[in-house]
């Protein structure tokens, strides 16, 4: 049973809540303020009980009865005929007298909306051998040296070896250092 999130009664208190008026020992006022609902929801879970019986209690769902802007399932064949046919969403509007955003909500949903839904995939590429290890591969990757005076601290792992070297350039003086005698 799928009870809404917000919903103030699960189909028990309801049948609580209408027993509770039909017996007549309370009043209807009274039982929707016990069961925290207004009057005008008691009075439709009741009406909903005398005509349904304990059937009218339960959960119904939202959506409406009809939908009198729904496109008929024969133009619904029709996008799709035409969009098998590789036409575009503007020639099938054009072609039906449907809006483009109607033909194109109406390919997305039967799943029409790419052109590369219409060629089959291609299968996939694959390496079948009689025995293991029959196809093998290597890759094969040599890295650069470096020195450990020119690496940084990210390889080093600390800022204190950092100085104003280069590594292939010229030295460069640094701090503290002295040139007299």
């Amino acid at each position: 049973m799928e009870i809404h999130r917000n919903a103030k009664t699960c189909p028990n208190s309801r049948k609580l809540l209408v027993q509770r008026i039909e017996s007549r020992t309370w009043s209807l006022a009274v039982a929707a303020e016990a069961v925290g609902v207004s009057e005008r929801t008691a009075y439709r879970w009741l009406k909903r009980w005398r005509d349904e019986g304990d059937r009218g209690l339960l959960d119904r769902s939202s959506r409406p009865h009809r939908s009198p802007t729904q496109l008929p399932p024969q133009k619904v064949d029709a996008i799709e005929k035409l969009r098998r046919l590789w036409m575009t969403a503007a020639q099938i509007a054009e072609m039906l007298g449907l809006a483009l955003s109607t033909v194109s909500l109406w390919l997305k949903r039967i799943g029409l909306g790419k052109r590369s839904r219409l060629a089959p995939p291609e299968p996939p590429n694959r390496y079948e051998r009689r025995h293991p290890g029959e196809l093998v591969h290597v890759d094969i990757k040599q890295l650069g040296r470096i020195s450990p005076k020119g690496a940084g601290h990210r390889v080093l792992g600390h800022r204190a070896s950092q100085s104003n070297r280069r590594i292939g350039g010229t030295q460069r003086r640094t701090r503290g250092s002295s040139t007299c005698t």
